[in-house]
């Protein structure tokens, strides 16, 4: 998006089924993206926010659920999410020390629009996630304030662009740079035709594990080019996960969970000291938050269908963090610190997708 070159344009297609019409997370009806990027110098580093839907969250609850696959993250109001198995805030992605000041912006953001909470109905729970960009941000500075995430969340679109940008700005992935990815996916199922998307915060991996549509890519730089300083996994991942398929929360988080599969064909091995978190919802039916007078009505698909949202969400979630790698221009940050490009290698290096 935004004339960027992404995954496709080098001739790499992923999996089997076919995309949405911008192949992003926002290929879902409603749903949008915004970025604030700090870069300069040792301050790189920013903000992406998810608006799940165009409405009032806090009144029009979303199906939701999350999943671990390694603990060593610092998200925010995932514990209530899983309880209630409903999201209530748009979702804020930013760097690891900075997930305190994001969970206060995006609270006052939804007391704006709230006056009723913690006056007559209860508070919220605030959606954050984060990964670690300190290798080339000054993360000890903590540069992201509640105001850029105000505008974050006040700037979001339906077309956004991918890699170093937001809180994708600091991130390395497979010692490359690495930050915002997004892909999507159509599901026909006789009933309807529905779509998949998910947007990743990439910041994990080793060189030499990085793998493009099964081909051992990262071997072969590694032939190459001079050993990279880091080669040793201590990353995380962030995968957003949105869908209009009616699902309950049970079978959206069956459906979360097979994002591994994804990260796994890039490479990914969910190392001791990576966050590997996933959230999701379904767009498909509004929870209110007021109590109606009858008993709420709740469609989901058969559990026979649900194998095509699991191929959907790996295809999807692999994909996005090809985009986060390929889009990414290098980068100087943090004490002169650099991440390579993986578009400038390919180039550089002659080697064809």
């Amino acid at each position: 998006m935004h004339d960027q070159k992404r995954i496709r344009d080098y001739g790499v297609i992923i999996g089997k089924l076919p995309t949405g019409y911008y192949n992003s997370i926002t290929d879902i009806d409603e749903v949008t993206v915004g970025h604030v990027t700090l870069s300069h110098e040792e301050m790189q580093t920013g903000v992406t926010a998810i608006l799940p839907h165009q409405g009032n969250l806090f009144k029009e609850k979303l199906i939701a659920s999350s999943h671990i696959l390694n603990g060593f993250g610092k998200t925010i109001g995932t514990i209530q999410m899983n309880e209630l198995g409903t999201l209530e805030t748009p979702i804020v992605l930013t760097n690891t020390l900075n997930i305190g000041t994001a969970a206060l912006a995006l609270t006052k953001y939804m007391m704006a629009e709230n006056p009723e909470v913690g006056r007559t109905t209860g508070t919220l729970n605030p959606i954050v996630g984060e990964c670690n960009d300190m290798y080339l941000n000054d993360i000890r500075a903590q540069f992201v304030e509640e105001h850029h995430v105000l505008t974050a969340l006040a700037h979001t679109s339906s077309e956004f662009q991918e890699g170093a940008i937001g809180a994708g700005t600091g991130m390395v992935s497979y010692s490359l740079k690495g930050g915002i990815g997004t892909a999507s996916r159509q599901m026909d199922l006789g009933h309807g035709t529905y779509t998949l998307g998910v947007l990743v915060l990439t910041n994990f991996g080793m060189l030499s594990d990085l793998r493009i549509n099964g081909r051992a890519i990262g071997q072969e730089l590694k032939k190459v080019i001079l050993p990279l300083a880091e080669e040793k996994d201590k990353g995380s991942i962030m995968v957003i996960t949105a869908t209009d398929l009616p699902v309950s929360e049970r079978q959206l988080h069956r459906i979360i969970k097979r994002s591994v599969t994804g990260l796994s064909r890039t490479g990914s091995t969910i190392s001791n000291g990576s966050g590997d978190v996933i959230i999701g919802f379904s767009t498909a039916t509004k929870i209110p938050r007021e109590r109606p007078p009858h008993c709420l009505t709740l469609p989901m698909i058969h559990e026979e269908d649900i194998d095509l949202a699991f191929r959907a969400v790996g295809e999807a979630t692999e994909e996005a963090v090809l985009n986060a790698l390929i889009t990414a221009p290098p980068k100087t940050g943090r004490d002169g610190n650099e991440s390579p490009a993986l578009s400038d290698l390919l180039t550089t290096y002659s080697i064809t997708l």
